[in-house]
């Protein structure tokens, strides 16, 4: 049996579920999110995630 043990908040915006333990940028590059987009998970994300922003970046890539 597998679980996931990281924070989760449902996103309206995009119809899923996200993992709050990251930041709101990196959420947003992951669902791409337009720039300006009124999050409505806005204060539920980390500060500071274990991600550098060259790693973000390369997951925004593959996209």
């Amino acid at each position: 049996m597998s679980y996931i043990d990281s924070p989760m908040g449902i996103c309206e915006a995009e119809h899923t579920i996200v993992l709050t333990d990251q930041t709101q940028r990196e959420c947003a590059l992951e669902h791409g999110c337009p720039p300006g987009r009124n999050c409505p998970l806005d204060g539920c994300f980390a500060r500071v995630s274990g991600l550098s922003e060259e790693q973000v970046l390369a997951l925004a890539a593959r996209k």
